[in-house]
């Protein structure tokens, strides 16, 4: 098969010729190929071989809505698991047989196949494959609110007002944002019942949302951080109000330091690898498996976020092992990470201590996102989006420009932005 230097370019201005559709074999990564149809559906392709000879093609995803970058990133990523003997097109079909084979009878029924499409790529409830980190989180819901109330009820017998009943119940137990989100699974799992002519209809929709999510817009004052900063740098210091000792591991504040000088999301830091680190360069890039928009993210690292990081790794280290696999790992396995509500419960126990009241680990990156565009420091918000790994900000362009046309990551700005930012925060942390 022919192949050509694919370019965002030709990806945005390919056209087939007459009726035939168009497919475009990449030449810098083998199997990829762009598929357009005469209407002028876009498309990602991956072929590759199996060990029993067949060559089947598995669907990537939408061009218009998956990057060049993106498609060769994910490529690379099935091609690596198909070396070790995988099938994503046999894993796919499986799955489908699997739920449709199933007896799902009752709504725990219905949430396991729907776990597995989601977990194999076969459902996508927003045209894109959810992260493991979301599966988890809401399979921890779902097992904690919703299971106990309609896992064992028959799909047939739950209506519209059994539904509710479970969503008014949390709400009569204080539980806010999680109500939205269990909601939102229950709806999930339904849709994806219709679609496999599971179910008939869906009982989670037709009705508003039962809390009232109003944005948050705490942001960590200087006296805080100043607080909060003393204490990460000497945890070991941590007393509760009764004068007892609070033990907070030093990576774990150094993982929340880290949160709050480089301004990622908290699963991010959590998650951080040494594959992902380039401290020569001074670089992090966050996989796209890993970021919320799914797309690649770099991270310019200012110099005390590389000592902090190389401290971390020091503090990882096996010695049985040449170097650590995470950079923040769990006590009860060191080949994984902590989970990122490890460092929402470990900070909670540091405001008890220092005194600060409703201020969260999101807190911190609302914190310095206010910080950089303010007079503080000036930078512009098109930038603060880049820092923080917006992808929905075009800086007052066209979104097609910004989409298929500008592949810049701004690593320059970026960087100024941070190395800002850890100047400010020094300046508040300071101690006489």
């Amino acid at each position: 098969m022919p192949t050509v230097n694919l370019t965002s370019t030709m990806v945005a201005s390919a056209a087939p010729q007459g009726s035939a559709r168009l497919e475009l074999w990449d030449e810098k990564t083998p199997g990829l190929c762009l598929r357009v149809t005469d209407k002028g559906a876009r498309s990602w392709v991956l072929r590759y071989r199996t060990p029993d000879g067949r060559q089947p093609r598995l669907k990537l995803g939408d061009a218009k809505r998956m990057s060049l970058k993106d498609a060769r990133l994910e490529a690379w990523r099935l091609k690596g698991e198909i070396e070790k003997g995988a099938d994503p097109q046999g894993a796919k079909r499986q799955a489908r047989e699997t739920a449709r084979s199933l007896m799902v009878r009752t709504f725990d029924d219905l949430l396991s196949a729907y776990w597995t499409a989601c977990e194999t790529g076969e459902w996508k409830p927003k045209k894109k494959r959810k992260r493991p980190q979301t599966l988890a989180f809401e399979k921890r819901l779902a097992a904690r609110h919703v299971s106990p109330a309609l896992g064992s009820i028959p799909l047939v017998d739950i209506k519209k007002a059994t539904v509710r009943d479970l969503l008014r119940d949390m709400i009569a137990k204080g539980i806010g944002a999680q109500t939205n989100r269990c909601h939102a699974i229950v709806r999930q799992a339904f849709n994806f019942g219709l679609a496999e002519d599971l179910v008939a209809s869906n009982p989670a929709m037709g009705f508003e949302s039962f809390h009232d999510a109003k944005p948050r817009r705490r942001v960590w004052k200087d006296e805080e951080l100043r607080r909060l900063w003393a204490a990460l740098e000497h945890p070991s210091g941590l007393k509760d109000g009764d004068g007892n000792r609070v033990y907070l591991a030093r990576s774990t504040a150094i993982a929340l330091q880290l949160c709050a000088l480089l301004l990622q999301r908290r699963g991010e830091v959590a998650g951080m690898s040494p594959s992902e680190l380039d401290l020569a360069a001074k670089v992090w890039t966050v996989p796209a498996e890993r970021m919320k928009g799914g797309r690649a993210h770099q991270v310019p690292l200012p110099p005390k976020a590389v000592a902090l990081i190389e401290e971390a790794l020091e503090l990882a280290r096996d010695p049985q092992r040449e170097s650590p696999e995470v950079v923040f790992p769990s006590p009860r396995d060191r080949t994984k990470s902590i989970r990122a509500d490890a460092l929402t419960h470990a900070l909670d126990k540091v405001r008890d201590c220092i005194g600060v009241d409703g201020a969260s680990v999101h807190d911190l990156r609302r914190t310095g996102s206010t910080a950089l565009t303010s007079e503080r420091i000036g930078v512009s918000p098109f930038i603060r989006s880049k820092v923080l790994g917006h992808e929905t900000d075009t800086g007052g362009g066209a979104a097609v420009s910004s989409t298929h046309y500008d592949l810049n990551e701004y690593m320059a700005e970026k960087r100024r932005a941070l190395e800002a930012w850890e100047t400010e925060l020094n300046r508040i942390t300071a101690t006489d």
